[in-house]
């Protein structure tokens, strides 16, 4: 059985869905190359949970070319590599929300948009897109379990409404391949059966069956 040659796979979802948990996990199961999400490094996130009207613009621009800069180099690398969350977000969820929030004015908002277009103009989206589906509860929990400082401030109508934007983004999207993890039902990193089940689901998509 032949696999379709796969290049750039890409996982989604919410603040503490698990993105980075499952793309260790894959990474190590097929020697895929793993690009985490510029967190630890970020000059702006603490800031931008403390203060977000007047970092909110900072940060987005700050992630933008972060994960722009990752798939053209995952483009230009010829291992195949997993990514934790992929450019799309930033645009169709967490920049909109933030502007309906009150956080980031228009001009910001419009400018942000602008740059966007460009940029994802210049890429081509994830040869497989995983989305973690997960309920507000699962993403508390899982968000005060990695005891992250910064993340103490993160409300519950915060993760509320980027988990509704998910839903809506998720369920019009038609760039590629798309497979839907439902986190709440599943524990992947420590029971294998329920790994095992994501990567049967991986691999009917790799092996031809779309």
């Amino acid at each position: 059985m032949s696999q379709k040659k796969v290049h750039h796979i890409a996982i989604s979802g919410n603040i503490g869905a698990g993105k980075t948990s499952l793309a260790e996990l894959l990474g190590e199961h097929y020697g895929w190359h793993i690009q985490y999400e510029d967190v630890e490094d970020n000059p702006y996130l603490a800031d931008f949970y403390a203060d977000m009207s007047r970092w909110s613009f900072n940060l987005q621009i700050y992630f933008l070319h972060s994960r722009y800069r990752q798939v053209l180099e995952t483009r230009k690398s010829k291992v195949t590599t997993i990514q934790d969350r992929t450019i799309y977000e930033d645009a169709k969820i967490f920049a909109p929300n933030l502007r309906d929030m009150g956080v980031m004015n228009m001009r910001d908002f419009n400018n942000y948009e602008a740059l966007f277009s460009t940029m994802v103009s210049q890429v081509k989206p994830p040869d497989i897109l995983i989305y973690l589906r997960a309920s507000i509860e699962k993403l508390v929990s899982q968000i005060a379990k990695r005891g992250r400082a910064y993340e103490d401030g993160i409300r519950i109508d915060y993760l509320k409404r980027l988990n509704n934007y998910y839903n809506d983004w998720i369920d019009s999207y038609d760039l590629g391949p798309l497979l839907i993890i439902d986190v709440d039902n599943v524990d992947f990193v420590s029971n294998k059966e329920d790994f095992g089940e994501i990567v049967n689901k991986i691999n009917a998509e790799l092996y031809g069956l779309f």
